[in-house]
């Protein structure tokens, strides 16, 4: 049972966006008596491992019956991936809410760099803020234990803005490019998020003593929009400490917030201290959009096509995108089975020092729900109520 209460409290309540209303919840509010139409969500099976773990995705799905419409988008290379990527930006933007693999970007040196297809993907859609919450898990190696923060990164700036230029040969410039505007945004929804969490306190990772004017510059919008949240205990850490931190004493960080750069370093270290990247699941928002995604951008083509992918990050981040559409029952239902099989069974792939497949723990999954999953849930319903009595007693 304890791995299972460990199981909901995984359960981050999603940014306050709008997603688009399930059908059977409209079905219901017109009063007509007839079956609900699964809601259609966007997904982009991506490169590598992400076909794969979409497949695992939608068995899942059909085991726990969950009444959504997968409308698949796929996104090749040459000049057939520039109108996939069209046409799965365009499927986002209808739906509004996607589940989305990794593009492969490859390193092109010297020669032409063709830009990076998550970054164009993300400033098409204007997601701007990246959420992912780690914590540590009963069962999975890793190097601590304790962890659990929130990590919130701007994902549309920075030095991500693919604006470098060769001057004169042998000197090249890279521009970092930090807005005003922008800086606020992230440090509004970084410092909303934390409130609406019951997070404690946000640290902002940064590197002001150098970087005077942008790193200064986003420093001062989270001060100042700290402000507005006497609540939310505010500190700031540079990027080099911070590291350092993370990996000596984690436990002592609640919500960190970073720019671009900074942000894919730090989650990278997160994930290592919780077991690798296979554990962790995120999600992408912005002011219309929502896209769920492993935490880490990698397509671990190296695994694919051979059945060791660790599925859990995946079908935790499908439970994500399920919550956002408040089908909460589903995703409890799937993230109560992924994590007992990673906790309790320990079934774990490679990637955790197991010998498993990938089918393995999904076959644990499917079992689980087909068979006992609805009994767990009222059982732990039941517990959580027994527990909320006992504390207001």
């Amino acid at each position: 049972m304890a791995s299972v209460m460990m199981a909901l409290r995984l359960v981050p309540s999603l940014p306050r966006l709008r997603p688009p209303r399930p059908a059977s919840l409209r079905h219901r509010q017109a009063g007509q008596r007839v079956a609900p139409t699964p809601t259609k969500v966007t997904v982009i099976p991506g490169d590598g491992v992400g076909p794969e773990l979409m497949g695992h995705v939608e068995r899942v799905f059909g085991a726990a019956r969950v009444p959504v419409e997968l409308e698949v988008v796929h996104v090749e290379g040459g000049a057939a991936g520039e109108r996939g990527m069209a046409a799965a930006i365009r499927s986002v933007r209808r739906h509004r809410v996607g589940l989305k693999g990794n593009f492969e970007t490859a390193v092109n040196l010297p020669g032409p760099r063709p830009r990076s297809r998550n970054v164009q993907f993300r400033a098409k859609l204007d997601l701007f803020a990246s959420v992912n919450h780690y914590r540590s898990l009963a069962g999975v190696p890793a190097p601590v234990g304790g962890v659990d923060l929130v990590a919130v990164r701007e994902t549309t700036e920075g030095e991500y803005t693919h604006l470098e230029h060769e001057s004169v040969p042998g000197v090249v410039e890279s521009l970092k490019i930090i807005t005003r505007a922008r800086s606020e945004r992230v440090a509004e929804f970084a410092f909303d998020y934390a409130r609406r969490h019951g997070r404690r306190s946000l640290a902002v990772v940064h590197k002001a003593n150098i970087m005077k004017l942008s790193d200064g510059l986003f420093l001062q919008c989270c001060r100042e929009v700290a402000a507005g949240y006497p609540d939310i205990a505010f500190t700031d850490v540079i990027v080099d400490n911070a590291t350092m931190q993370l990996v000596s004493q984690p436990q002592q960080f609640d919500v960190l917030l970073m720019p671009n750069l900074y942000g894919v370093v730090v989650n990278n270290i997160c994930a290592g201290l919780v077991g690798g990247p296979g554990l962790v699941a995120g999600g992408s928002f912005g002011q219309r959009c929502s896209v769920f995604q492993t935490a880490i951008r990698n397509t671990a083509s190296g695994l694919a096509n051979r059945n060791v992918a660790n599925p859990t990050a995946m079908l935790l981040a499908s439970c994500l995108m399920l919550d956002h559409l408040r089908l909460h029952g589903f995703a409890e239902l799937i993230r109560i089975a992924v994590t007992k099989a990673v906790t309790e069974a320990r079934i774990h792939t490679p990637d955790l020092g197991g010998t498993a497949s990938s089918t393995d723990v999904v076959d644990y999954v499917v079992k689980i729900i087909s068979t006992g999953g609805r009994v767990i849930i009222k059982r732990t319903r039941e517990e959580i109520g027994r527990i909320v009595l006992t504390q207001r007693s």
